[in-house]
């Protein structure tokens, strides 16, 4: 049997992104092509694990024993049983995801978040024709031409819906180039706890885990953990890990400011790496919740109530072990805003916790043209490093794109090698004492450390003259033959 390579699955499943366009918004294609691949990859597992007991053993407990399967599919959601149905399809999706959920402890509240059920949008001529679509490919292990295709293939489509969803379809999706920039400057290992607060579809810890096995670790005793929102988004971020073959994780529904939900005894867990992308300058953060805190969080003080970004920055602080270290997207405005945000600042500067602000070209977001930067925290900086930012000034590198600009391989090596090295690159990085810093008020505006402007040349006058005199002579000579020519004509005097 020829086996499915990547290329066919992604085109397979953006077309059945053709399948739904015109029929509902293109920022909720994700929940329903999610939802079907998901339920026909958990069913052509089943099927393929449940057939070869049955050959090798020659009985059907494969069918039957639940122990045999990470993930039972029982009668009345298997892919058979809704690929019989010709009305009320919508339906019997819906009860294969409920049977799913009811069999497997893992996926509780994961597929019931999708609703198929809905004739206006979904008719049954629509969802036969979704279903016949799907039923044309395999999904079991067998027929997968690289074991972690499926999850590739669900990164490629959460691009192509932020893509094509614009601001909407951002909200949940972090460029992955960017993701790799971050993961390549924490530098997670084997053995670690990595949590991503504000976890969208869980693009960071899937990367955080592929960065551990690049380097050669073992990410199979890393724990993960995140914590998302949005339910349909939480659905997702579920989905794409145990896609990538990620069991082993925690994911929690719910506001990380409003209600932390990754909790022991009560208290925050606490984190070797904490990774994150939250969203940009939220006005309806949380202010009055954070008010009465018990968690500790907000120690340097309380971000004003239209923007976030301070509390985000404190709760991955507090989240951190005594050798944490976190990498976080922000706007530029958290560098050098004032008032309670400058308080902020000066208090997590002082306590010498931020290790680098490195600025990224603009354009490079869904849904946002802003430059934004990445701020490196360090509970543990090497003594060299003590008392010292790192500021790194990487705007000017970039692939230019119709729609958004995008970081090259060579950008990211160039940054990382850089913010490794520690040493100083003329325009482009230099670590800054903290005394310097005091007397720019905790301005942490990269321009202000990191001068950029091209220097002009400097002339000398006295040469200067001499050329303009050399040409004024050329210029003489070549008149006195264009007169010449005039005259012969007939012009001259």
């Amino acid at each position: 049997m020829e086996k499915l390579t990547l290329q066919q699955l992604e085109s397979h499943l953006w077309e059945s992104a053709n399948i739904l366009r015109g029929s509902i918004d293109s920022s909720d294609y994700k929940n329903y092509i999610f939802g079907l691949l998901f339920l026909k990859r958990l069913n052509d597992v089943f099927v393929e694990t449940a057939k070869r007991i049955e050959e090798e053993e020659g009985d059907d407990y494969g069918w039957t024993d639940r122990d045999e399967h990470q993930f039972f599919v029982p009668e009345g959601a298997r892919w058979e049983d809704i690929r019989s149905k010709t009305q009320d399809i919508g339906n019997a999706i819906n009860t294969a995801f409920e049977k799913l959920e009811d069999e497997n402890v893992s996926l509780k509240g994961v597929l019931v978040t999708i609703d198929f059920n809905d004739k206006e949008k979904l008719p049954d001529r629509l969802l036969l024709q979704l279903i016949q679509h799907f039923s044309a490919i395999s999904l079991s292990n067998a027929s997968l031409s690289e074991p972690d295709m499926l999850g590739r293939a669900y990164e490629y489509l959460i691009k192509q819906f932020a893509d094509d969803a614009g601001k909407k379809g951002g909200e949940f999706y972090t460029p992955s180039k960017v993701v790799e920039l971050i993961v390549k400057l924490i530098k997670p290992q084997e053995g670690m706890r990595v949590c991503d607060p504000t976890v969208g579809s869980g693009g960071m810890l899937i990367q955080s885990v592929d960065y551990i096995k690049e380097t050669g670790g073992n990410p199979r005793n890393l724990v993960l953990h995140g914590q998302e929102r949005n339910l349909n988004t939480w659905a997702i971020c579920k989905m794409n890990l145990l896609l990538h073959g990620l069991s082993d994780h925690r994911i929690e529904k719910g506001d990380t400011i409003r209600e932390p939900k990754l909790l022991e005894e009560g208290e925050l867990i606490l984190y070797d790496r904490v990774i994150a992308n939250p969203p940009f300058s939220l006005k309806n953060w949380g202010r009055e919740e954070a008010e009465s805190d018990e968690y500790g969080r907000f120690r340097f003080g309380l971000p004003s109530k239209n923007a976030g970004d301070y509390a985000f920055i404190q709760h991955m602080i507090a989240t951190l072990n005594h050798e944490g270290k976190a990498g976080v997207v922000m706007p530029h405005g958290v560098l050098f805003r004032g008032g309670a945000e400058g308080t902020i600042r000066k208090g997590i500067i002082e306590e010498d916790l931020l290790e680098a602000v490195i600025g990224l070209p603009s354009n490079l977001f869904y849904g946002t043209g802003i430059p934004a930067c990445i701020l490196i925290l360090n509970r543990n900086k090497p003594e060299e490093r003590k008392n010292k930012i790192f500021f790194l000034d990487a705007s000017q590198d970039y692939q230019e794109g119709k729609n958004q600009n995008t970081l090259r391989d060579q950008d990211i090596e160039k940054i990382v090698a850089a913010y490794d090295k520690y040493e100083e690159v003329d325009k482009y990085c230099r670590s800054v004492g903290i005394e310097e810093i005091r007397e720019n008020d905790y301005n942490l505006n990269i321009a202000r450390y990191i001068d950029t402007t091209e220097e002009e040349e400097q002339i000398d006058v006295a040469v200067a003259i001499a050329e303009l005199r050399k040409l004024e002579k050329e210029r003489e000579e070549v008149e006195m033959v264009l007169y010449g020519y005039l005259k012969e004509l007939g012009y001259g005097e």
